[in-house]
């Protein structure tokens, strides 16, 4: 029989590490380009954050754990005490109007550029991304990363380590370490970008060992059940090409598998996929999924239901749609009343800083 909006299975509770959600809908890491210069969130960012507190779990934008870690302009983190304090107005609002939040750790690696952070940026390897970078002057030509040392490698562990302390004192439940999208810890999985010949290269085994590495601080420092992994097979932003992926994936989740962490982020998750299907046979805990509803096009009328609900026949535990709650703040509402969503306005709105494509969509009860 087919489920009414009302009788979905994204609507049911569930658990998530410590966490009791009241339903099945995660809002996704949205860059949105929306803080201080100095990484600071302000009062558009807690707006913003507390619209949107009726997901089952928020998971904000992404946030760098160190200076060198800056990819664009705008970009929060959480690394300096104003930063902190900053994410702890945006947490105190969320929670005070019922919602719950982790935080995304993403280290950007060759995606930066010293006129955004003032440093020349780090990597695997000293391959350049393949296209131009925003900055505050406009898109730039990439520079050549600097070769990480194993001193920079130990640094940075500790530095996703120490961030997610910060996190927990920001207020956030917890924390997402991003290992997708062509950033950092990706770029240490994908071939084309390390081409390293010690422990931290060559083999799957090396390939994976800083993912791995930051994933264990990070559970250290705060404990693996307020610690969740992002991951994005096949995906090629940001000039990836990974390599043995279907043997990559599956290495890197038993290389974690003793810590029960909160949850696994799979990025544009496929039910019909042999390697989605593998993941979630070795994953015991909490899986997350993230369909793909088309980058390119419009959000599809239902913003993404239908294609939730698949994933959780699947197998998933829990769906994160983007887009559909950028561009509505209410879209737990109306998902569940079968209600109109509103439409993204305009994708360059996204990324530029103002209210405007941010803070206006407007809820149901607003347009009644």
């Amino acid at each position: 029989m087919t489920q009414t909006p009302e009788s979905s299975s994204l609507f049911e509770p569930t658990r998530l590490g410590p966490l009791h959600l009241p339903n099945r809908l995660v809002m996704a890491p949205l860059t949105r380009n929306r803080a201080g210069a100095d990484g600071v969130p302000g009062d558009l960012m807690v707006t913003y954050y507390a619209q949107r507190a009726s997901a089952g779990l928020i998971i904000a934008e992404a946030t760098t754990p160190n200076a060198t870690g800056q990819t664009y302009p705008n970009i929060p983190g959480i690394h300096t005490a104003a930063q902190v304090a900053g994410w702890r107005r945006v947490t105190d609002a969320v929670r005070a109007a019922g919602g719950r939040m982790f935080v995304q750790l993403q280290h950007g690696g060759r995606n930066g550029h010293p006129d955004n952070s003032g440093l020349v940026p780090v990597a695997p390897s000293p391959i350049p991304l393949p296209e131009t970078i925003h900055t505050p002057t406009g898109r730039q030509p990439s520079v050549t990363p600097r070769e990480m040392s194993l001193h920079d490698i130990r640094a940075t562990v500790a530095d996703f380590a120490t961030a997610a302390r910060n996190a927990l004192a920001a207020g956030f439940e917890g924390v997402e370490v991003h290992a997708a999208n062509g950033h950092l810890l990706h770029q240490f999985m994908a071939a084309n970008t390390n081409r390293r010949t010690d422990g931290y290269g060559g083999s799957i085994a090396g390939r994976v060992r800083f993912a791995v590495e930051v994933v264990r601080a990070v559970a250290e420092a705060i404990g693996p059940e307020r610690v969740g992994l992002r991951i994005s097979p096949r995906n090629t932003v940001n000039g990836i090409a990974e390599g043995e992926t279907e043997e990559l994936y599956p290495a890197l989740v038993d290389a974690l598998a003793d810590l029960e962490l909160a949850y696994l982020h799979v990025v544009f998750a496929d039910p019909e996929d042999a390697l989605h299907r593998e993941l979630r046979r070795r994953w015991s805990g909490t899986l997350m999924a993230n369909p793909d509803l088309g980058w390119g096009g419009p959000l599809p009328a239902d913003g993404g239901r239908a294609a939730g609900e698949r994933l959780l026949a699947a197998g998933a535990d829990v769906v994160s749609l983007g887009r559909a709650f950028l561009a509505n703040p209410d879209l737990v509402e109306r998902l569940r009343l079968g209600a109109p969503l509103n439409e993204v306005r305009d994708r360059h709105m996204m990324y530029v800083g103002g209210p405007t494509g941010y803070t206006d969509y407007p809820t149901l009860a607003a347009v009644a």
